[in-house]
């Protein structure tokens, strides 16, 4: 049976989560919305598309690295404890993000330099495929039955903060420092921040204890020996199959609400960045108003008929926000980006807790890090490119839309196949 935790332990569990993941997030954000002072530093030449286009490659490396983060730090956090692996991989997120900020750039040691920014984005993306899976099982594990989801809506919460958070700063260090000083070196301040950002999370992590329910494991099997990588699969390889299936609809929702609509309605809607930023961070802060809600709605409603409602939102909401988009109005835009935010929140609130409810103790970590990491490579990483390939290649300015209603078609599939999991005991998890 799972334990009884005190309500001030699972607050304090949530910050430690919390934190870490902040910090993943902010990080991919920060690069995203900084990439052409970025190129300008590491991929300088007389084409800027070209500087632009490699510096999106290595944005990308990192999402490379994810599976094999997920696996490694999986099963690490299934052999040593949650808590020892958490801090492991902030560690590693804080200490390649800082990195970022203080690289020499082309002109002072050549080739070295962006040779160096692929190095540390690869260890962020190593590092991130441990994490957003770990802090989920760790808060999960605290968590009392049948308020779940309430209490993993906070994970998404800190997500759309980091967004949020990251547009907000590069966007009022540009107004603050210039357009020259911040291209020169105020671009380095984002990931500078991160330092005192991972070691507040660090220093939380260290502090908590193992969960419950890895410490009744571990007590069981005489130090919780966690099974092999083919066991993991030979026992719930159908089970990580149908998940990453409806993780597919979380990635793409998720990388297409925060990343890919801004540019949306600038390319297509010819809005000015400054109004694309707002049309982004009012979008986001709707997300986090919405996250404690869509944590009740799937207490409530339980976990299959929140997957086949995010399946609706996604169909039903796609074709009209995209619409909206490409308006051309502002107040038309963040109505669009408003129905956007609705599938992505109610996705990533469910997946939050899928994660850990699908899964028994011994193989949680590393079976939940590979079907999260896997959907995120192969449709959240890809979710900007292909949304602007399928526009190019079919001249249909509303073809990301249709590219989102058919992933929540598959998407529907692997939900289909899932188990309700609301009620049940973390402890008593066993296929």
């Amino acid at each position: 049976m799972q334990a009884d935790v005190p309500q001030k332990t699972i607050y304090k569990v949530i910050a430690a989560a919390s934190i870490g993941n902040f910090v993943e997030w902010f990080d991919f954000a920060v690069y995203g919305f900084l990439a052409t002072a970025i190129s300008q530093q590491f991929f300088p030449g007389d084409d800027p598309q070209a500087g632009l286009l490699k510096t999106f490659v290595v944005f990308a490396v990192a999402f490379a690295f994810r599976p094999l983060g997920g696996v490694v730090f999986g099963m690490l956090g299934d052999r040593i404890g949650r808590k020892r692996t958490l801090a492991l991989t902030i560690l590693l997120m804080a200490a390649a993000t800082t990195a970022i900020g203080f690289l020499p750039n082309y002109a002072a040691i050549g080739v070295a330099a962006p040779l160096a920014l692929t190095l540390a984005r690869c260890v962020q993306g190593f590092s991130a495929g441990g994490e957003y899976a770990g802090a989920c099982a760790y808060v999960m594990e605290h968590a009392p039955r049948g308020q779940r989801a309430r209490y993993a809506s906070f994970l998404p919460v800190s997500t759309f903060s980091a967004f949020a958070s990251a547009a907000v700063v590069a966007y009022a260090l540009g107004v603050w420092l210039g357009p020259q000083a911040m291209a020169d070196w105020g671009w380095r301040l984002p990931f500078i921040l991160s330092a005192p950002l991972g070691l507040i999370g660090l220093y939380l992590r260290t502090k908590l204890a193992e969960t419950p329910a890895f410490q009744a494991v571990a007590e069981e099997d005489h130090g919780a020996q966690h099974a092999s990588l083919r066991e993991t699969f030979g026992s719930h390889g159908l089970r990580i199959l149908w998940l990453s299936l409806f993780i597919a609809v979380t990635a793409l929702s998720f990388y297409t609400f925060t990343t890919y609509f801004s540019t949306y309605v600038q390319v297509v809607g010819q809005l000015s960045r400054n109004q694309a930023l707002l049309v982004g961070v009012c979008g986001l802060l709707v997300a986090i108003a919405l996250c404690p809600v869509a944590g009740r709605y799937s207490d409530y409603v339980g976990r299959k008929r929140t997957m086949y409602t995010v399946c609706a939102l996604a169909v039903v909401c796609a074709y009209p926000s995209f619409q909206l988009a490409k308006s051309g109005s502002v107040p038309l835009a963040l109505l669009g980006a408003a129905l956007q935010a609705l599938a992505a929140v109610l996705s990533g609130v469910v997946t939050a807790v899928l994660l850990s409810e699908l899964f028994p103790t011994r193989i949680r970590y590393t079976a939940s890090a590979i079907s999260y990491n896997l959907a995120y490579t192969v449709f959240g990483g890809t979710a900007p490119l292909m949304a602007t390939y399928l526009i190019e290649r079919t001249g249909e300015h509303l073809a990301p839309a249709y590219y989102l209603m058919a992933i929540a078609v598959l998407a529907l599939l692997g939900a289909s196949q899932l188990p309700e999991t609301a009620q049940v005991d973390l402890a008593d998890v066993r296929s």
